[in-house]
């Protein structure tokens, strides 16, 4: 059984609850979809939580802190400024700093194993691209050409990050949520499956609980882990250079 996980956005307590969980399941195999920074006050932490996963993927934030962000709202592109100055190593940086930042520029955008693809936004745009419910909607019932085309270029199942909203679409181009299959989905029959493992650092789909993915011969599982996210608005509230926004969206889920 593996454990696959996204958009962390430097948000320790969720991570660590998401850990500690996955340690109780006797899990030892962790795949990361990239976003460990940006949003959050821990960004430093996480990364270093990430050096020890068995993959971690480049997101959007992560190219963004190592480049010149574009399409950023005022609140991300804050956030990320704040998120550079503490990553990039200066003259007198320590080693652990320039660890991170070399970690963080030899990210792999996308990774294959067997019949899997994991990639952060989707198989066509590995770090921008999202993949939504409304992807998969047609007025003729038939399957829309982008949601066609991604599962071409997946051999059997695609995992991914990037939009913080979980659930999976089958090869028939149907969108499901975590609810409405009872959290779990049985993978034998299943031909092909995109499947969006939400998010670790920052939910958007109305549940605070930190959400990640486990699979393993015979089933996708989703689970949602509570955390003390008030710790983490306090964290936020106190960083001048971050947005409150950041954390009061924490309690809602959005």
């Amino acid at each position: 059984m593996i454990a696959i996980l996204s958009d962390l956005h430097g948000n320790l307590e969720a991570l660590e609850a998401v850990l500690a969980d996955i340690r109780s399941r006797g899990i030892e195999e962790i795949y990361c979809l990239g976003d460990l920074i940006d949003y959050g006050p821990d960004p430093e932490a996480c990364v270093d939580r990430a050096l020890q996963f068995k993959v971690t993927l480049m997101g959007n934030h992560e190219e963004a802190v190592m480049n010149i962000p574009l399409g950023f709202n005022p609140v991300a592109k804050r956030s990320l400024t704040w998120t550079r100055s503490l990553l990039k190593p200066g003259l007198f940086s320590s080693q652990n700093g320039r660890r991170r930042w070399s970690f963080i520029r030899q990210l792999p955008r996308s990774y294959e194993m067997d019949d899997i693809l994991l990639v952060h936004g989707s198989p066509r745009d590995p770090t921008n691209e999202y993949i939504m419910k409304g992807d998969t909607e047609d007025l003729l019932g038939e399957i829309p050409e982008k949601i066609r085309e991604i599962l071409e270029l997946v051999r059997r199942f695609c995992f991914v990050g990037h939009s913080h909203l979980p659930g999976l679409i089958t090869d028939e181009g149907i969108f499901y949520t975590p609810a409405e299959i009872e959290e779990f989905f049985p993978v034998a029959g299943s031909r092909k499956l995109v499947v969006n493992v939400g998010s670790v650092g920052q939910p958007r789909d109305g549940d605070n609980r930190a959400c990640y993915v486990t699979l393993d011969d015979n089933v996708v599982r989703f689970h949602r882990v509570a955390y003390d996210f008030n710790a983490t608005i306090e964290k936020v509230k106190g960083i001048e250079a971050l947005d409150k926004f950041n954390g009061e969206r924490l309690a809602a889920g959005r």
